[in-house]
């Protein structure tokens, strides 16, 4: 059995799986998105080695009018996994809403979201309905919506798990303040409240070290994503741009990406990593960072090698509105 984690009342695996890359074009892939049997398969192998956290959101999809389109994956490959119905129960599947899709292609962008509670309600049904759910065992609200009071969209998004079809919730992309006053609204995880917060974290983007410190102080479960560098970046780390990860990387006889999934996990231990995969072989190969306990002389030198963060995104440095 792989090491666990855990996620308010669940138990899942030490790292989970980003299922994203498996919905968006590949330069070197370009017909995965069109062979859902291809993607099914990398998602099974990933359950068939203990992998029990999947992660996938509403927008993840190729097209602004194809929404939902890695839910269904992510529902089709779960519920056609030969595992036996104990390991199914073992399974968290997790999404995200919040985020709207527009035909110009905008998709992160501030006008582009909605957290009213008519649409987060429509959102989940949609959801639950795409992956074969009668409820979403977490559901994570993806962006703030600046168009209304933080603590209002907030309200709306707990008022989710007395709609019937949300069986715990989680926060995305916020600050240290946006998850103070969340907690504030939700409770913790011991109170039935917030379980988990997914923002971005690696060793290339370090920027939200005081968020992982009230998910320590509160029991939250930390779900970095991109936490090997970003899609545009894994190969930075490999070939050595941090020659320290590849250092210690031979000297273990891993890969540098195994050593980083040991640096978030040695060193935060409210923290499971969900790297995306498109292939078999890189959601193993990540999975082998569970098995490594990285010393302490190890990580201050992986830490004083990791280059520096850069800013904040610029909608997370300023706070949304608050109600006084």
């Amino acid at each position: 059995m792989i090491a666990q984690r855990k996620l308010g009342p669940y138990q899942v695996s030490a790292i989970g799986m980003g299922c994203m890359p498996l919905s968006f074009p590949h330069e070197r892939d370009p017909n995965l998105i069109n062979e859902p049997d291809r993607a099914i398969a990398v998602i099974h192998a990933a359950l068939d080695a203990g992998i029990t956290l999947l992660d996938t959101a509403d927008i993840y999809a190729p097209s602004w009018n194809s929404m939902g389109h890695n839910e269904i994956l992510v529902g089709r490959a779960f519920h056609s996994w030969n595992g036996t119905p104990v390991q199914k129960s073992n399974v968290v599947l997790t999404t995200k809403a919040g985020i709207t899709r527009e035909e110009n292609g905008t998709m992160f962008g501030l006008s582009g979201r909605n957290s009213s509670k008519h649409y987060l309600y429509r959102a989940v049904e949609a959801s639950a309905f795409k992956m074969g759910l009668s409820k979403i065992p977490l559901w994570q609200h993806h962006r703030t919506d600046p168009s209304i009071s933080y603590e209002e969209q907030f309200e709306n998004v707990m008022s989710l798990k007395a709609h019937g079809y949300v069986g715990a919730i989680g926060v995305s992309n916020v600050n240290a303040e946006m998850l103070r006053r969340a907690i504030a609204i939700g409770g913790t995880p011991e109170q039935g409240g917030l379980i988990s917060v997914q923002n971005e974290f690696s060793p290339r983007y370090r920027n939200w070290a005081d968020v992982i410190d009230v998910c320590n102080q509160y029991g939250i479960a930390f779900l970095p994503w991109a936490p090997l560098g970003g899609a545009g970046s894994f190969s930075k780390i490999a070939t050595g741009e941090l020659g320290v990860f590849n250092k210690i990387a031979k000297q273990r006889g891993v890969s540098a990406y195994a050593i980083t999934i040991a640096w978030h996990l040695t060193q935060f231990p409210t923290s499971i990593p969900i790297p995306g995969a498109s292939k078999s072989a890189s959601i193993l190969d990540s999975l082998v960072g569970t098995t490594i306990s990285l010393t302490a002389d190890e990580i201050a030198e992986l830490n004083q090698s990791c280059p520096p963060s850069g800013p904040l995104e610029g909608e997370l440095l300023d706070l949304p509105k608050f109600r006084d």
